[in-house]
């Protein structure tokens, strides 16, 4: 008898497992449906072009509305813009499109820093191509995105902080918006977070190799108030390759000091 009541409790036990089961599969399959539908609106729109690494985001404007255009202060020859956004980081975001600038007949019409990087020590960016014709613009971005990949490799994070390294053998428009680099020239980004590693990674790299200081910011010069110093340098390309790794050398000393491992976001280049 005993038997028996066990084993229609074990039934009806097992009935009520399953009806949750088919519940919570529904549930998410309706959530799975609705994000769907989310995205491929977004992607559904003539303007949007792609998202990358760093919480970035591409977008075209093939014809910007004449008062928005007025108040940017855009050149009358560019209709259409090309827009980089980013909520962290701002090295990997100018040196992409940096190189979306070399790939298409585009000119970088701005390059601004927010105290962004999601409540981070940096910052997040605004860079705005300018381009006679969208198709332009459009490629401008999409160079950028694909960049992403690559000129986050030298970004390292942890908990106490972040190195940014960025190095490239031909500095072209977007690097001299920026930062006032020498168009054509060897480009070296030097970043350190908290500040006080930063001043430590920039005396390192001046003092490595025979080049020259473009910029210098600190947290209340030249910098959106972040917990950075930030050193760009010029000069011959195997020297200014040099000071950066040699920055970014001490830099991991220190923070690997400070308890933590900072890693890669993707893989490094230099």
């Amino acid at each position: 008898m005993e038997d028996v009541v066990l084993e229609k409790v074990m039934e009806e036990v097992k009935k009520r497992l399953n009806q949750n089961t088919v519940d919570s599969s529904k549930a998410e399959n309706a959530e799975i449906k609705r994000e769907e539908k989310v995205m491929v609106s977004a992607v559904g729109l003539t303007e949007f072009v792609g998202t990358a690494v760093g919480d970035s985001v591409g977008l075209v404007i093939a014809n910007v509305d004449s008062m928005l255009h007025e108040k940017m202060g855009i050149d009358k020859r560019f209709r259409s813009i090309g827009i980089l956004g980013a909520r962290t980081g701002a090295g990997p975001q100018i040196m992409a499109a940096d190189e979306g600038v070399k790939a298409t007949n585009t000119e970088i019409i701005s390059v601004e820093l927010a105290r962004d990087t999601k409540g981070g020590a940096g910052h997040g960016s605004l860079i705005i191509f300018g381009a006679e014709d969208v198709s332009d613009a459009r490629r401008a971005i999409e160079v950028s995105l694909k960049e992403l990949n690559r000129t986050f490799g030298d970004v390292y994070s942890c908990d106490a902080g972040h190195l940014e390294l960025q190095y490239t053998a031909r500095a072209s428009y977007a690097i001299n918006k920026a930062f006032g680099a020498p168009v054509g020239k060897a480009f070296g980004l030097i970043v350190g977070a908290p500040a006080a590693i930063g001043v430590l990674m920039a005396d390192t790299a001046v003092k490595t190799a025979n080049v020259e200081i473009v910029s210098y910011a600190s947290p209340s010069a030249g910098t959106a108030h972040s917990n950075e110093v930030i050193i760009s340098v010029t000069g011959d390309s195997g020297a200014v390759r040099q000071a950066v790794i040699a920055a970014r050398e001490v830099g991991m000393k220190v923070l690997k000091a400070m308890g933590q491992n900072p890693v890669s976001t993707t893989h490094p280049y230099i």
